[in-house]
């Protein structure tokens, strides 16, 4: 081959394919960005199994033993499958009762005097809440009410439904106070406060009361499961007393035993399988 010929050759060979480089870079050029693939509902959601462990229910392990011998719903629909997603507006019950994945808190406070069981007070008193702050990251609420001066056992939790069941009349929750009075109580008041008392138009049920083993007949014990406003105090006001001090020492089955004033503790499995069982 003539130079003449090989110099045309190596033109064409240079020219066959114009676009070539340029269609190198085109082949290996970062493809364009779509729009985000959405996750489908069972990829967002979170395992029967977990959300049950997070509500502090029990194990995960024993999560699927419950579900698998069929002890769950979800929205009102028997879930047994292994791996079922939960998604947040879903609505499971366990054993029939709604549980939420938030772990559920439950801490007994002996309350001071002076402190108001509120979430907030716009005249700035002390409030219960300022006591127990930094008791869990959980949100917790009182389970009814001690009015300022009354001091005692105080429950705080985030289980709706068994805050409920506490505060509920036809449960007949045993709250036992300690009740100092101004002058001695009469043994004929006495069985006065052991028969019908009506206060405000409405008869209080008083399960016990009793003078104070050891002590003046100022001290006395009384027992009811009214959940009535500072209807201790306005008891003994209709007999004639005023009461100076008043402590709850009982609640639900709960004492002060090792828990001094001003402190709080979480309860212990046993005593929240107590309630439970109530």
């Amino acid at each position: 081959m003539n130079s003449k010929n090989s110099s045309r050759g190596r033109q064409a060979g240079r020219n066959s394919n114009p676009q070539g480089k340029n269609q190198f870079k085109k082949d290996f050029r970062k493809p364009k960005t779509n729009k985000p693939v959405q996750k489908k509902a069972e990829d967002t959601g979170i395992r029967l199994n977990k959300f049950i462990s997070n509500s502090g229910i029990c194990s995960r392990r024993e999560a699927d033993t419950y579900i698998e011998h069929g002890s769950v719903s979800v929205n009102g629909k028997l879930v047994t499958e292994m791996g079922y997603k939960v998604q947040p507006t879903d609505e499971v019950r366990f054993d029939g009762t709604l549980i939420s994945m938030e772990r559920k808190r439950y801490v007994l406070l002996n309350k001071p005097k002076n402190y108001i069981t509120t979430m907030e007070d716009d005249r700035g008193r002390k409030t219960v809440m300022e006591i127990i702050a930094n008791a869990t990251k959980e949100r917790i609420y009182p389970v009814g009410r001690l009015d300022r001066n009354t001091t005692g056992l105080l429950l705080f939790t985030n289980d709706g439904e068994m805050a409920k069941k506490l505060t509920h009349p036809k449960h007949n929750v045993r709250k036992l106070y300690h009740a100092s009075l101004d002058k001695k109580l009469t043994l004929a008041d006495l069985e006065k406060l052991r028969g019908d008392v009506v206060i405000e138009g409405r008869k209080v049920f008083i399960d016990a009361v009793s003078y104070v083993d050891g002590e003046k007949k100022t001290e006395v014990g009384i027992e009811i499961h009214s959940g009535r406003n500072r209807i201790v105090r306005k008891i003994f006001e209709h007999f004639g007393y005023t009461v100076i001090k008043l402590d709850r020492v009982v609640f639900a089955g709960l004492t002060k035993k090792n828990l001094p004033r001003g402190r709080w503790r979480e309860l212990t499995q046993q005593e929240i399988n107590n309630l439970q069982m109530m």
